[in-house]
């Protein structure tokens, strides 16, 4: 099997020079009890996986990264009977044990033994299988290690979905659109007739504004400083765009004002710009993933003496099995375009140029790109 694996972190770039992924011919291991292998079809660029690579997020190396993409069974571990050699699976980046507190909560995507398996580089039913040609361990990235063209996991990272959705669409599904649509639908629980502000247009901050739009609100507005992402926002469904200059104003004209925002910049000051923007009562959801080192400072009077909540959102707060399927048949209606996340596709084993797209690792966050899916 082929393998993108990372060795060391925090290269200089540009990457395409310094390389950082090196794709190695590694021995397939077989599932264990729980666990199935897959042959990876589509992979997809997310900056969960960039942070990796450059530091911001520390990870045990060396690691086969990569948490979303879409492929089918190849083989099934012991105790697994339902799936087969052969279903279309999308895989997500949280198997849930379903027995910890969380998940007997109703809370899947906060799994206690999912966190700690993938934070250790390990699976849900075990150790990491992957191994290097001298022997050595190779850690898995949030239980998938997409970024190859096949992969062992538990059972519980894969959701089967139908044979007719095209890869690419399905690519999609088990981290941009799982965690964007979940924050809207099940985290902030957004009504018809609401504002929705969304801060941050990359493929998830798109995923909420679509979701926005499905859910029937009054008022979808799409903040980001990169003008060139408004036009696709206001495809997704967007009734308005702008900058963060012109977050207030365009807040001010919709009809009561913003009831959620949702903070997909990964950014502290961006998350503070959502509270002042959101109404007495209103909900801020936090998606995005800033840097472990930034601190968020408001004033505390907003929550007691305003109502206002401050919701945080890992995974969407998504049910996978029940939310995948549910958020696909959104696509079969023509209400969730989420072709319009995709942005190109290169082989796998041109990952590294695939990560210094035109001007470097700035093009991701600036908006250049917004989902890059990778052919195995």
């Amino acid at each position: 099997m082929r393998v993108s694996v990372l060795h060391e972190a925090g290269l200089p770039r540009p990457y395409s020079e310094s390389r950082p992924l090196v794709i190695e011919d590694l021995d397939t291991p077989m599932p264990r009890r729980g666990e199935v292998g897959v042959d990876i079809s589509y992979s997809s660029l997310c900056h969960s996986d960039l942070s990796v690579v450059d530091g911001s997020r520390v990870r045990p190396l060396p690691m086969a990264l990569g948490h979303e993409a879409v492929g089918r069974i190849a083989s099934i571990g012991e105790g697994v009977d339902d799936v087969r050699i052969g279903d279309h699976v999308v895989l997500v980046f949280v198997p849930s044990c379903g027995q910890c507190r969380t998940c007997l909560a109703g809370r899947p995507a906060l799994c206690d033994r999912a966190a700690e398996a993938n934070g250790s580089g390990d699976l849900l039913h075990g150790q990491a299988l992957l191994r290097s040609a001298d022997g050595g361990r190779i850690n898995h990235h949030l239980g998938v290690s997409a970024f190859s063209d096949h992969a062992v996991v538990a059972r519980e990272s894969v959701v089967v979905v139908d044979e007719d959705i095209p890869d690419e669409v399905a690519a999609m599904f088990g981290c941009a659109v799982l965690t964007g649509m979940g924050a809207v639908i099940n985290t902030a629980q957004a009504e018809a007739g609401q504002t929705v502000a969304v801060f941050g247009l990359g493929a998830v901050g798109l995923a909420s504004v679509m979701a926005a739009r499905i859910s029937g609100a009054a008022d979808v507005i799409a903040i980001d400083p990169n003008t060139a992402k408004h036009a696709v926002a206001l495809k997704a469904g967007a009734t308005a765009v702008g900058t963060p200059e012109e977050a207030a104003a365009l807040a001010a004209k919709a009809a009561g004002g913003v009831d959620i925002a949702i903070e997909a910049a990964g950014s502290a000051r961006v998350l503070a710009g959502c509270l002042e923007v959101t109404n007495r009562g209103g909900a801020v959801v936090a998606v995005g993933l800033p840097h472990p080192s930034q601190e968020l400072s408001v004033p505390a009077l907003q929550f007691a003496g305003m109502g206002k909540r401050l919701l945080g959102s890992y995974m969407g707060d998504a049910i996978p099995r029940r939310d995948i399927p549910r958020y696909l048949g959104y696509w079969r209606e023509g209400r969730l375009p989420v072709e319009l996340l995709h942005t190109d596709t290169y082989p796998l084993d041109q990952i590294n140029e695939g990560l210094e797209i035109n001007e470097g690792l700035e093009a991701l966050a600036q908006g250049q790109v917004v989902r890059r899916l990778f052919k195995a």
